[in-house]
């Protein structure tokens, strides 16, 4: 990676949000499928502590998973885990359930004796990346987390730790493993994109190019100013007609396109997880007047600004 990645890879976990979590532990005996729908805009984690099981990708695609082996989708496809490929299927949301806590509940199965089953810890949350937040669609559709445990290999006590909270259920666990989830997470986006994003291709060559990451960086550090071709060409160190060329073939828009997006994430971030006032809001992100930033919010999102604000006073289901 370049000299300024580390820039924009902190400026990518800054804005890192797993929200919404929604922990299983699943208890099952071969044969076994349990279905998983598709989820746009929420991650699903699992983490097999015992036994095996097989994951089969909408897209057909499939991984071959044993205990201690974990993963991530980031971008909530759907998907299946099964003991073999001829299993009948059954959605997660059919099966018996068990509240642990608020967050956790148990699904079992029909279990056969301990010695067959096979034990998973799931996790289906609200996965955001902030201004950052392009970058999830060009993530691969599963991310293995084994693979990183040479380069991290403290990711495995916390999985280890997440299944061991769930079954103890001291006080104060669910939140742990909540803290537990976004550290995992964050060491699985950073080990890849400190991996060179695999064949990632797209809006990632703007983590590749040194360039290029210094005028996205500078965007993200003062979001507010009104950046034009000249002042983020100058940023880059090239021509404004190569910034251009080069800004529009990584990302597939414009400069000033990304900039209204930009600002559009970075309000949601503040108006829903921060409860700014929608006038600093407005104000902080460049905007002459609230009307102005109204208008512009709209436009990109397609609501006002000030549903936010109603669903960040809304409590949210446990």
């Amino acid at each position: 990676m370049t000299a300024q990645s580390p820039d924009l890879i902190s400026e990518l976990l800054h804005g890192m949000r797993l929200s919404g979590v929604k922990y299983r532990r699943i208890e099952a005996s071969a044969p076994f499928g349990v279905a998983f729908h598709q989820a746009p805009g929420r991650a699903q984690f699992h983490f097999v502590s015992r036994g095996s099981a097989l994951l089969r990708m909408e897209s057909g695609a499939t991984f071959t998973l044993s205990s201690g082996d974990a993963l991530f989708i980031p971008n909530g496809d759907a998907h299946a885990l099964l003991s073999d490929e001829q299993a009948p299927l059954t959605p997660v949301t059919a099966f018996p359930s068990e509240p642990i806590c608020s967050s956790v509940c148990a699904i079992t199965c029909e279990p056969c004796p301990d010695s067959e089953n096979t034990i998973i810890f799931s996790g289906c949350m609200d996965f955001e990346l902030g201004g950052m937040q392009p970058l999830i669609k060009a993530m691969p559709e599963v991310m293995m987390v084994s693979r990183l445990m040479s380069t991290w290999p403290e990711i495995h006590p916390l999985l280890a730790a997440m299944e061991r909270e769930s079954l103890t259920r001291q006080a104060g666990f669910a939140g742990i493993l909540a803290r537990l989830a976004d550290v995992v997470a964050a060491l699985i986006v950073r080990g890849w994109v400190e991996g060179g994003c695999g064949k990632a291709t797209g809006w990632v060559q703007v983590l590749r190019d040194p360039r290029l990451s210094r005028a996205i960086y500078a965007m993200h550090q003062q979001p507010g100013l009104n950046w034009s071709v000249a002042d983020l060409a100058k940023e880059a160190g090239t021509s404004r007609s190569v910034f251009a060329e080069r800004f529009l073939a990584a990302t597939g828009t414009t400069p000033a396109r990304y900039l209204s997006e930009l600002r559009m994430r970075l309000a949601i971030q503040y108006i829903r997880h921060e409860n700014q006032p929608i006038e600093t809001v407005a104000l902080r992100l460049g905007y002459g007047s609230l009307a102005a930033f109204s208008r512009a919010f709209k436009r990109i999102i397609g609501h006002a600004p000030g549903i936010l604000r109603e669903a960040s006073q809304t409590p949210e289901e446990a």
